[in-house]
């Protein structure tokens, strides 16, 4: 699992949503919010923005580390 899944599956149960509510609310399919949750590798940003709008929160770019290269 990664940040983003624990995040949208640890939000969704503060709110006390199933996956199928969250995934109505949010306007993406089930099967998508499962995929999600179980941090699938390859997903839709669009998709992905869309469910974790629902908790105020978006898709970021994040600065890698550089480790010296030897």
């Amino acid at each position: 699992m990664n940040n983003c899944s624990e995040f949208v599956r640890s939000m969704r149960r503060q709110y006390g949503l199933t996956q199928r509510q969250l995934a109505d609310k949010s306007g993406v399919g089930l099967r998508f919010l499962r995929e999600l949750e179980g941090g699938k590798s390859t997903m839709r940003m669009d998709k992905v923005n869309s469910v974790l709008a629902m908790f105020g929160a978006e898709l970021g770019v994040v600065k890698l580390t550089k480790i010296d290269e030897k």
